[in-house]
């Protein structure tokens, strides 16, 4: 039998090295591919943590910016209806002529009192009233035309007449100041 080459054997050896090695080179891939997957995972984890954990913030403070408007605007709807209380009042007290207050001057004395008692409720929430004067400018945020009319002596878009009050809670408006404007063409 032929002996074998020095060669063959050293042939024979590296095989086995690059066999073993091959192995270890697969586990650790295998081993690699895992801790890989692992960290991918992980920070795909991460990541919707830190977006819930957003939301969840931003939800927050959604609910506080609601939880404000409906603590300052939540009786917007009370205080459009109380309104004509507070006109009926103010035409009552404005109509009363000199012989009604000499005959009903209690009874006036209590609309009065009524109508300032409303007015200081409408303060502590927030209700501001709109007075406009004659001779003002018209502002469309804050008054509606009721009606255009050219008045010699004014200029187009002042108030020439004042029909109605208006009504702010807060800084929204609850209803315009009813107003006349002159529609005087420039001379």
């Amino acid at each position: 039998m032929a002996e074998p080459k020095k060669d063959d054997f050293l042939d024979d050896i590296e095989a086995a090295e690059a066999e073993e090695y091959a192995e270890d080179s697969i586990e650790y891939s295998d081993e690699a591919i895992e801790l890989d997957t692992l960290r991918a995972e992980r920070d795909e984890l991460k990541d919707r943590f830190m977006r819930a954990l957003a939301d969840a913030e931003n939800a927050r403070k959604r609910s506080e910016k609601d939880r404000r408007e409906a603590e300052q605007y939540g009786g917007s709807k009370l205080a459009r209806d109380l309104l004509p209380v507070h006109d009926n009042l103010k035409r009552a007290l404005e109509v009363a002529t000199d012989e009604q207050r000499a005959s009903f001057g209690p009874l006036l004395e209590g609309v009065e009192l009524t109508l300032r008692e409303l007015l200081s409720v409408f303060g502590k929430h927030g209700i501001k009233v709109i007075s406009p004067q004659v001779g003002d400018r018209f502002d469309p945020q804050m008054h509606q035309a009721m009606f255009e009319a050219p008045v010699p002596g004014t200029k187009a878009g002042d108030i020439i007449q004042v029909s109605g009050d208006g009504f702010m809670l807060h800084d929204r408006l609850l209803r315009p100041a009813q107003v006349g404007v002159s529609s005087m063409p420039a001379s």
